[in-house]
């Protein structure tokens, strides 16, 4: 009867340890992050210069931005510089022959081939969805801002960031840049600003970083690597194996013992 019950508790011992085992590269996996930057470079003859840096986990973007040299004022106030995640287009940034009217000025309209549309606005405050786009009166403002927000992404938005193909856009321009003509012209998304307004001044594809796909809390392996959870779960498969073979022979040298 004693033999029986150091057996039992022997086997009994072995699927829990093995099952701990193979559970630790699955939540370290469960808890990873992606992180994707955006070198922002101005447009339309624009001054100015950023950085970009969203981290994503699940659907959920940190995003960090600095953005330096823009306009400045606008209506005797800070110039809001509304800026967003463009989706669903070529995933890249536009040039001056996307300006089919002549008039000197890629608006947002004429860019939208390269960008795409707006999958998320990056606001300070409110609402984040492309409902929002136009919202200037939470939208980062002056001519220099450091900016840090952490919003959901729909279905098609993080699609387009997980595929390299979403583009951020600031937007406003300095109207003294801008042709006569153009300072003229009223905005091609809403007829209640002019056309420098709603124009875009920086633009960046989001491109993953080489630190991508690491697992929150672990160690860096460089350039994204997932060696270690191949190791690990290699040397779990080992250990497990090693735990059944040795209750194996336990359980067998025993019977023999019983037998004899």
């Amino acid at each position: 009867m004693k033999t029986k019950k150091v057996l039992l508790a022997s086997l009994a011992a072995v699927p829990l340890a093995t099952l701990s085992v193979f559970a630790l590269p699955v939540a370290a996996n469960a808890a990873s992050s992606t992180t994707y930057t955006a070198r922002l470079a101005p447009i339309n003859n624009a001054t100015g210069s950023g950085t970009l840096t969203l981290k994503l986990t699940g659907n959920q973007a940190a995003i960090t931005e600095h953005y330096s040299g823009l306009a400045t004022t606008f209506m005797n106030a800070p110039y809001p510089h509304v800026q967003h995640i463009h989706i669903d287009g070529m995933g890249m940034c536009p040039d001056a022959s996307a300006d089919t009217s002549g008039d000197g000025v890629v608006s947002t309209t004429e860019g939208a081939p390269h960008y795409g549309k707006i999958g998320a606005t990056l606001s300070v405050s409110g609402d984040t969805s492309a409902a929002a786009a136009l919202s200037v009166g939470t939208a980062p403002s002056g001519g220099s801002a450091s900016y840090t927000r952490t919003v959901t992404l729909d279905a098609d938005t993080l699609a387009s960031v997980q595929a390299g193909k979403a583009v951020i856009v600031v937007h406003g321009l300095d109207p003294s840049t801008l042709s006569a003509a153009a300072q003229a012209e009223k905005s091609d998304l809403t007829p209640t600003l002019p056309l420098a307004a709603t124009s875009p001044a920086l633009c960046g594809t989001l491109v993953a970083s080489q630190m991508a796909s690491m697992p929150t809390g672990g160690a860096a392996t460089g350039g994204g690597s997932t060696s270690g959870f191949h190791n690990a779960e290699l040397l779990a498969v080992g250990g497990g194996l090693v735990l059944f073979a040795g209750a194996g022979s336990a359980l067998v040298v025993r019977r023999r013992r019983n037998e004899i």
